[in-house]
């Protein structure tokens, strides 16, 4: 079987470069800053809009972060219970530890129901294990079937945003892989195929409907799980996920642990806040909720797979586990200035931007220097914060990593950085070593003509490394210590 997967030797986002190398190819990448910049300017729009509608929004994002908490608090029970529910209406229940026991889990039940394809709907977490390259390797064909992954996919591509994973493409970009792809793996695109989004649609529509017809297992997320009903909801916008849900002889979701909500009445927050906050939306146009196996309609066979794959170690940590608070909405990508400009590739994770940013680094570990620098790909402004529908306070988890980093990273020998700060440490925990410091700042500034002028000019090597990317103010022409000590003097009767 052709690969159809974006990288040949390697799965998904294996072996990309850190975000400092990776950054500047999404700068300079003029057409994708221009996608990228009316998409997420256009959806920061509509949800603005949405919000504004609802009077008591900010207590209802505080209530959506209650329910959060009140699940992860309480996790062990909730999740006990949601696998009694689930089995008790007939769905098979799996634990997986990491991501190879999920997609073994996967794989062996696609072998035993003989199928070499497989139709998805959109999934973050089936992103986040390679589910795609590990049925690939195991001789099944896994069809994306939302239009955006179908973009992707088609384009040999990686997706680089949570809710529009190909928001980085434009639609003239969407017709030429639509032209020269889909003739290779199903129904062609039409000869006159034009960049009209309602002709593209039609096309996607076209090319899937065969696949849908003859799918005998799809596979899916999870959006939330029940714990007292074990009713699992997925929320989409076009339709193609409920085909998936619906026509299959067999269904298999795969859900991080984490997707856990007690009850059924906490959905009436959740779903108000989530269409909100991603599609801009007052609802979604298509939610399901999908309790157990209903004798001949939908799926005769439903299997869970419950994925831990680093999660309970992030909830170890008492400031970085609000991130799993996260419902998956993208809102904080939208606003992120650092995201608008180089992109979600830069990242080189699933999971891109803000909550990227704070939820890799915990789920992978700190070993890798891609997952080492994210919590350095922010500028701490805290909009994330602001439109954050489960406030999630991103920006400090942000700090709480960086300073996990440098103990990372300064665990087995000190750095010249962390030599240099541990000085600026013992200097400021003395009045009198400050005193010396400054009074010598002073003289040396004067000595090269550095004083009273508004930045520093280009140092010489290391420093040079230091103020690449810094602005540093040059010395003052006077101490706040002097002018304090004239103010006293000349106050004297």
């Amino acid at each position: 079987m052709t690969r159809l997967t974006p990288a040949p030797d390697l799965p998904a986002f294996l072996g990309m470069p850190p975000f400092p190398e990776a950054a500047p190819a999404g700068l300079a990448n003029a057409t994708q800053r221009a996608n990228l910049s009316h998409a997420t300017r256009t959806i920061r729009a509509k949800r603005a809009v949405r919000a504004s509608e609802v009077s008591n929004w900010d207590d209802l994002r505080t209530a959506g972060m209650q329910i959060r908490n009140r699940a992860l608090r309480n996790l062990d029970q909730y999740l006990v219970q949601a696998e009694q529910a689930m089995t008790e209406a007939g769905v098979t229940v799996h634990w997986a530890r990491d991501a190879d026991e999920a997609n073994r889990i996967v794989v062996d039940l696609v072998r035993a129901k003989q199928a070499d394809e497989v139709i998805k709907i959109k999934s973050m977490v089936t992103q986040e294990i390679d589910l795609n390259e590990a049925l690939e390797a195991a001789g099944v064909a896994a069809w994306e079937t939302d239009l955006a992954e179908l973009i992707v996919q088609l384009g040999h591509d990686r997706p680089s945003h949570i809710l529009v994973p190909a928001i980085h493409r434009n639609r003239t970009e969407v017709r030429d892989i639509f032209r020269a792809e889909m003739g290779q793996w199903g129904r062609p695109a039409p000869d006159d195929l034009t960049d009209d989004p309602a002709v593209l649609a039609e096309a996607a529509r076209l090319h899937l409907r065969e696949k849908f017809l003859r799918a005998k297992v799809a596979i899916s997320g999870g959006n939330f799980i029940v714990a007292e009903t074990g009713t699992l909801v997925i929320v989409e916008s076009e339709g193609n996920g409920r085909m998936c849900l619906t026509l299959p002889e067999t269904l298999i979701s795969v859900v991080g642990i984490e997707k856990i909500v007690p009850t059924f009445a906490d959905l009436e927050v959740m779903l108000r806040l989530l269409p909100r906050s991603s599609t801009g939306e007052r609802m979604n146009p298509y939610t399901s909720f999908i309790t157990g196996v209903t004798s001949g309609d939908g799926p005769q066979e439903r299997h869970v797979v419950l994925l831990d794959n680093g999660r309970t170690n992030v909830l170890a940590d008492e400031v970085g586990r609000a991130a799993l608070r996260c419902i998956r909405c993208s809102a904080c990508l939208n606003v992120c200035p650092v995201y608008e400009r180089v992109g979600g590739h830069a990242y080189g994770s699933v999971y891109p931007g803000p909550i990227g940013a704070i939820l890799t680094p915990q789920l992978r570990g700190l070993d890798s220097p891609v997952d080492r620098a994210l919590p350095f790909a922010s500028s701490l402004c805290g909009a994330c914060n602001d439109v954050c529908p489960v406030r999630i306070p991103i920006s400090d988890i942000l700090v709480h990593l960086r300073g996990k980093v440098v103990e990372h990273k300064t665990a087995t020998h000190p750095t010249p950085e962390s030599i240099a700060f541990a000085a600026v440490a013992s200097t400021m925990a003395s009045s009198r070593r400050l005193g010396l410091v400054q009074r010598g700042s002073e003289l040396v500034g004067r000595a090269l003509g550095l004083v009273g002028r508004r930045r520093l000019p280009r140092l010489p090597w290391p420093a040079s490394l230091w103020l690449r990317d810094r602005d540093l103010a040059a010395p003052a022409k006077q101490t706040f210590r002097d002018w304090w000590q004239q103010r006293e003097r000349e106050e004297r009767p």
